[in-house]
């Protein structure tokens, strides 16, 4: 059985290849929805105070608090499929814990795309709200991201795919990433 990470700055790919993982019925755990269940208890609305409760789960409970959440559902996923996929990895704490529990069963793989590419993609996305909208700037969020330790976190990949062509391109890497694992990428 195999847990592959996802790691990658906003816009490079790392919902797709959720997405990709979906369709060929591998499950997906996604890091933040412990986080908007985390909300929802607190009785704060996830579409507003997603990041603050992010912020306050790792200071009261430490920087792997999410992951550490994470665990039990990425082991129910386990008893019945050979390979769960996890996206919203930040940080090179959450890769240690992830480590930790699943030994060599664990892949992480970073997902790269250049800026210019990731800020096309997130603009056609239109999910986010602009600068000029009151939203954040790609360069602010990749410093976000960066600050949480995700910059370490890429660098403790086990492989990286490089999203610089078409989306099937794309998609096909992550087929075969899922179907004949990440010895396939090297």
């Amino acid at each position: 059985m195999t847990v592959i990470g996802v790691v990658g700055l906003p816009g490079s790919g790392k919902s797709e290849a959720a997405e990709v993982a979906r369709e060929m019925g591998v499950p997906v755990v996604t890091m933040g929805d412990v986080i908007r269940a985390e909300c929802r208890e607190r009785g704060l609305d996830p579409a507003t105070d997603h990041g603050t409760v992010a912020k306050a789960l790792r200071e009261e409970n430490g920087p792997g608090a999410i992951a550490e959440r994470s665990l039990p559902i990425i082991e129910d996923e386990r008893a019945g499929h050979d390979t769960v996929l996890v996206d919203g990895i930040r940080s090179d704490v959450e890769v240690g814990a992830f480590r930790d529990a699943f030994g060599d069963a664990f892949v992480l793989v970073e997902i790269s795309a250049p800026f210019d590419v990731r800020a096309e993609r997130l603009d056609l996305r239109g999910r986010d709200a602009s600068v000029e909208e009151g939203g954040e700037s790609l360069e602010d969020r990749d410093e976000r991201e960066l600050g949480f330790g995700m910059g370490e976190a890429m660098e403790m990949a086990d492989v990286t795919i490089e999203n610089t062509d078409s989306l099937s391109a794309f998609q096909r890497r992550i087929q075969t990433l899922l179907e004949e694992g990440v010895e396939a990428q090297s």
